[in-house]
């Protein structure tokens, strides 16, 4: 696999005034990012199923049809990408909901260009750096490949269907692949509005390894470190 370097990190940015798409789009191109736009939460899906999941996504809030925390919650369903939300909605009672519960950062507009470039690098630092190419299909090795967005896994050139939960500590852990990810943080990110306990995880990541491991008995992608968490193998 070849590494994405920072300037081609992708960002998803959502939001039905085409307006704000313009500006947002133009700033952080102009930082280096790679730049895709949705102007409903149903287009960002679609955007996702075809190209794969971004680095990072920004989102409104109040859009016709699906709202912003909708589609964060359609999105976290199956992944881990981190959210900030861009949005005029300003209430101490949404900002408090958008932080607990769906994104890293919440913007109020009007926003100030410099400071969400300077806030989306903050974010993709926090999240740690990418060792792999996101795609439509992240292709692992020869035997294993895996799109998220569709929650689906190719094995030895057969189909294997993953759950929900399966597909986003997958996504986790091959974001993190070559480091280790600590038990805590995966319960945390997986399950956080809930006091998930480690037999939990557990459970999980045996079945993932049934699914994915040539023996799930000796794991070669999935490596438990003892008393620390889980690494998936470098790509």
């Amino acid at each position: 696999m070849i590494d994405s370097p920072i300037d081609m990190q992708r960002i998803l940015v959502v939001d039905d005034n085409t307006y704000t798409l313009r500006i947002v789009k133009h700033t952080l191109e102009q930082a280096g990012y790679k730049i895709s736009t949705a102007v409903s939460g149903e287009e960002a899906l679609t955007t996702i199923d075809r190209y794969g999941l971004p680095h990072l996504a920004i989102i409104d809030l109040h859009m016709p049809g699906m709202s912003g925390f909708e589609l964060c919650r359609a999105v976290h369903d199956f992944s881990d990408v981190p959210v900030i939300m861009l949005t005029a909605v300003s209430s101490e009672e949404t900002i408090i909901e958008g932080l607990e519960e769906h994104a890293e950062d919440y913007i109020v507009k009007p926003f100030n260009p410099p400071e969400l470039v300077a806030r989306v690098g903050r974010v993709l630092r926090r999240m740690g750096d990418y060792n792999y190419t996101l795609e439509a299909t992240t292709q692992i090795d020869d035997r294993l490949a895996v799109n998220f967005p569709k929650r689906e896994a190719t094995v030895d050139a057969h189909p294997v269907s993953l759950t929900p939960t399966e597909t986003k500590l997958l996504y986790i852990l091959v974001r993190n692949s070559g480091r280790i990810v600590t038990t805590q943080f995966l319960l945390d990110r997986i399950w956080p509005l809930q006091n998930a306990q480690e037999d939990r995880l557990h459970v999980h990541i045996h079945r993932l390894r049934r699914k994915i491991e040539v023996d799930h008995n000796e794991p070669a992608y999935i490596i438990a470190e003892r008393g620390t968490g889980y690494s998936f193998t470098k790509l």
